[in-house]
């Protein structure tokens, strides 16, 4: 159970960070959201706030934010339809009665002979077996009402494409941001609570019953020499016990400023691909606030430069599909993770956070930087590319998305069950 809600928590948190980036440089551009999604597939639980519906779907294979103008609008107007009106104060058009008229017996049915609802905001018609022309002025926050549910009407000022390149562009690409962020956010706060490791090679715990141990090492020695060799950082000490396994090192330690002289023979460790000696010590972890800020930014770097280079084995083919985890992968490793304290698990999530803001960012169809690479040909060219041409490369980009997560999940599950 605890991993379960673990998994939740971090999952809706991932999510909700990347598309709250997304919704509130959509707000701020003016553009109208029509929906803030956690997950796909079936709603679980939703509610509308002002002009956007809030929604948890079932699916926990992402989330979305819907801002009109992105995908073509789902109620169209035509001349000849008959539709029902109702007015506002002013007189001015609220609510348009798509079918199910005889619900609304206050309505003013008329047929259309024209309607423009992008840019003069504007419907004109005949009242049903009249010829006089009617024309109508719509209010920029009027309504459709079809099969009861009303959905906002979109001018052309609210939608997507109307706002300039580099307002779509950061619409975008604030997704990806805010999960860098958070990144960077959650290692401060490791930092802080946890300590960062010392700059030097100071020695933090002391395993019980290691090569170390055995040794005389104790909590707080400053290794400053290994077999005459100055040490100055922890990377240096852990290279030199790495590169011997089993054979015995001479090292110099500084213990409340009196130098020891300590012998250890590293163990040797058997991993996949190579033996490597360890003494059983980690380093010593230091709490300030201060310095939590830059090595933050040095662990976002040291996780995206890892990624990055993991992309590229995975393009040249050095690593196979097989290799890639999916959601039920994810959900292991965060078993595994919660067990071993809360501060792997804020230190997973971050990793996560980073990972996520990445992948969005490929330049393929259907994520952020498939949509940002059109923005950018749109820059260079001058004008858009035609909305129905992209909207198709979206489309079975997210298809082929779809079928590459079910591959990996399938993958995940013969790793785990079968």
């Amino acid at each position: 159970m605890t991993t379960i809600i673990a998994f939740i928590l971090m999952f809706g948190l991932l999510v909700f960070v990347h598309e709250f980036g997304h919704f509130i440089f959509a707000k701020r551009a003016g553009m109208l959201v029509r929906e803030f999604a956690i997950g796909f597939g079936p709603k679980v639980f939703s509610f509308k706030n002002n002009e956007t519906l809030y929604t948890i779907r079932l699916l926990p294979l992402g989330g979305y934010v819907r801002v009109a103008g992105e995908d073509p609008e789902i109620i169209d107007l035509k001349a000849g339809q008959h539709i029902g009106l109702e007015f506002n104060d002013e007189g001015d058009v609220n609510k348009i009665i798509v079918n199910n008229k005889s619900k609304h017996p206050n309505a003013h049915v008329i047929e259309i002979e024209k309607a423009d609802l992008d840019h003069a905001l504007a419907i004109t018609g005949y009242e049903v077996d009249e010829e006089e022309k009617l024309h109508f002025k719509v209010d920029p926050k009027a309504v459709f009402v079809m099969d009861e549910t009303e959905t906002q009407i979109a001018p052309y000022d609210r939608q997507f494409a109307s706002k300039t390149v580099s307002q779509r562009a950061m619409q975008l690409f604030a997704g990806p941001m805010m999960n860098f962020i958070l990144t960077i956010v959650i290692f401060i706060l490791l930092g802080f609570m946890q300590g960062i490791p010392a700059d030097n090679a100071l020695i933090g715990d002391v395993q019980e019953d290691s090569p170390a141990a055995e040794a005389g090492f104790q909590k707080g020695d400053e290794i400053v020499q290994i077999e005459g060799t100055p040490i100055s950082k922890w990377e240096e000490f852990q290279q030199t016990v790495q590169n011997n396994p089993e054979n015995e090192l001479s090292m110099t330690v500084n213990r409340n400023n009196e130098m020891i002289e300590l012998n250890v023979i590293p163990r040797r460790l058997e991993t996949q691909d190579m033996v490597i000696g360890q003494v059983g010590v980690q380093i010593a972890l230091e709490k300030s606030f201060i310095k939590a800020v830059p090595y933050s930014f040095e662990q976002t770097y040291m996780w995206a430069k890892l990624i990055l280079v993991n992309l590229g084995k995975l393009v040249t083919g050095q690593f196979s599909i097989d290799m890639l985890s999916g959601p039920v992968g994810i959900y292991d490793a965060t078993d595994q993770i919660v067990q071993t304290g809360f501060m792997n698990f804020l230190s997973w999530t971050a990793a996560l956070s980073v990972n996520l803001g990445i992948i969005n960012l490929l330049p393929l169809p259907a994520l952020d930087g498939g949509r940002l690479l059109f923005v950018g040909l749109e820059a260079v060219r001058g004008k858009p590319i035609d909305p129905h041409k992209e909207g198709v490369v979206h489309f079975i980009g997210f298809a082929l998305l779809m079928l590459l997560m079910i591959v990996v999940t399938w993958n995940d599950i013969q790793r785990l069950f079968l």
